[in-house]
């Protein structure tokens, strides 16, 4: 399945080294007014930077095929295409024969044969993020009708760990002036160093990246199965390269005792419902509590390395060692930010229509 959503429908098409990926939207509402200059923005925060990114460039320029007028959805479909421009499929067509470990080219062929598509990863690439970034641009400036707005940065990278809290306000502005995305400055530059001293080393790194959603109203979700957090994670986990997901205080929660983990409701200028604390992460029973949506996302290390590893050839069924060549991130963590970002816009403006949140 390559859709995702009910109302708000995501469909992406087109692999890594593909002429072109792209994404159609279905379930616009007409008449929303887009920035196509976000749009590109948005877009252009996920590309890779010199020393901890890819050398591979694209200039990922966001082509609207269809679905707009005068900048202005017509609630028809809306075609998004971005040309790859870039490649070098040279150095992949021998993981069919020998997989990559840590990568998904032996149960990729498996499933569908010796015709997959495994150059730069193919369909299973954060390539595929670019369009779904694209699409979580255009559910962000939908959101902005009902003023929820979402932030994400990089809380660790490695051993470097960020447990100080943060403002929304304090997030968006220091996270996008540096670039691992971090909230703090300070720490952005030990995260940095964490990448490069992996990359010297031929190796890569994990991290973890934090998110949160203000203004979305109480009630936000479709118990029994389509719940918020549920929905949340099925998008999450479709971005190459995350592990995990927990909301609030998560695993931790299975340590604490019910009173110290259930958040206190009170009384906010005679009229407003909030909780005194956010354990929950903002979501109870499947449902938003109208408190700040907080998630963390848990990446693993890049999976392609410029280290020696232990595989197998398929075609003499023998152990075989393996070099990766090519270009990739020692790091794809401050990469995934935005789009970690874009997904949960996507996921919020599809639930939000569903429950008539938005007209």
């Amino acid at each position: 399945m390559n859709t995702i959503g009910t109302r708000f429908r995501v469909t992406i098409f087109g692999a890594s080294h593909d002429n072109c990926i792209g994404c159609v939207i279905d379930g616009i509402p007409a008449g929303i007014s887009l920035d196509l200059d976000y749009i590109q923005k948005e877009v252009d925060l996920r590309k890779p930077v010199a020393m901890i990114g890819t050398p591979r460039k694209e200039p990922d320029i966001v082509n609207i095929m269809a679905g707009v007028k005068d900048e202005t959805t017509t609630g028809t479909p809306l075609v998004i295409q971005i040309n790859n421009t870039n490649t070098d499929s040279s150095k992949y067509e021998k993981f069919k024969v020998t997989p990559r470990p840590g990568h998904a080219d032996f149960p990729a062929v498996e499933k569908y044969g010796v015709c997959h598509d495994l150059r730069g990863g193919g369909q299973f690439s954060g390539r595929m993020t670019a369009p779904l970034t694209a699409a979580g641009a255009i559910a962000k400036e939908i959101l902005l009708e009902l003023g929820v707005k979402i932030v994400a940065y990089t809380q660790s990278i490695g051993g470097i760990q960020d447990s100080a809290e943060h403002s929304f306000k304090e997030i968006k502005r220091e996270s996008r002036e540096n670039p691992v995305h971090a909230a703090d400055p300070t720490l952005a530059l030990d995260m940095l160093n964490e990448i490069l001293a992996a990359r010297e080393d031929g190796d890569s790194v994990g991290g973890v990246i934090r998110c949160l959603t203000e203004g979305l109203p109480v009630g936000v979700g479709e118990p029994f199965f389509d719940t918020l957090e549920g929905e949340i994670a099925k998008m999450i986990f479709a971005i190459p390269g995350v592990r995990g997901i927990e909301f609030g205080k998560g695993f931790a929660a299975a340590a604490m005792r019910g009173s110290e983990h259930n958040d206190p409701y009170t009384i906010v200028d005679d009229y407003y419902v909030k909780t005194e604390t956010n354990n929950a992460g903002g979501v109870l029973g499947g449902l938003s509590t109208g408190m700040p949506l907080d998630f963390k996302v848990a990446f693993k290390p890049t999976a392609s390395i410029f280290k020696e590893q232990q595989s197998v050839n398929l075609g003499t069924m023998t152990e075989e060692m393996l070099l990766i060549e090519g270009r990739h991130d020692p790091c794809i963590v401050p990469r995934a930010v935005i789009p970690v970002e874009a997904a949960t816009a996507i996921v919020l403006t599809d639930l939000c229509l569903r429950g008539d949140f938005i007209a």
